[in-house]
């Protein structure tokens, strides 16, 4: 069994080229799902404040069909098209694990998350969010089915861990995420 992966960019964009570096990330993701096996979706956060970095996440079925998109005249040519959008060399991350919802500490190099403490982190987080959802919606969705209460549950679930937790969350636990980091 082949196990699944993510790419984590973060990459600078020129102030001003916002727009044009949405429309070319739609281009190459278009690209990826249309013409490469194995893509199996990508997700994409605009910087909190100006001048910090776009995060993007990629995500592959295998590492193999991973590697098959990076070695594409595809990619090189999505590159070399964007070239003039970037304010600096973008930072790659493979990841393989649950790694990708918690950042390192600003400065961190060569990042090794401890992943009992992510598996920590996230039970504590998704214990917590699903004990109040069920306390403040599951009185409102009494007599729904099961499948229709559980579905709307995680999908609140997701949403909130996703665009609204995590992102605020991580940066205050990265030292204790990424407990042996070397920082400059």
């Amino acid at each position: 069994m082949t196990e699944a992966v993510t790419i984590l960019v973060r990459r600078r964009v020129r102030p001003g080229r916002e727009a044009a570096y949405e429309s070319w990330l739609a281009r190459l993701t278009e690209g990826a799902a249309r013409d490469f096996p194995g893509y199996v979706g990508a997700e994409f956060h605009r910087p909190a404040a100006p001048g910090e970095a776009y995060r993007s996440l990629f995500r592959f079925d295998s590492l193999a069909h991973l590697e098959a998109f990076e070695r594409s005249a595809f990619r090189a040519r999505m590159l070399e098209e964007g070239a003039d959008l970037f304010a600096a060399d973008a930072v790659w991350d493979r990841m393989t694990g649950l790694e990708f919802w918690f950042d390192p500490p600003a400065g961190t190099k060569v990042p090794q998350p401890s992943p009992h403490r992510m598996a920590l982190v996230l039970v504590a987080v998704v214990f917590l969010l699903v004990l109040i959802l069920n306390l403040t919606l599951g009185p409102l969705m009494q007599g729904w089915p099961l499948p229709l209460r559980l579905f709307v549950m995680v999908t609140i679930q997701v949403g909130l861990m996703t665009y609204v937790i995590m992102p605020r969350l991580t940066p205050r636990i990265a030292r204790f995420i990424y407990p042996r980091t070397t920082t400059h």
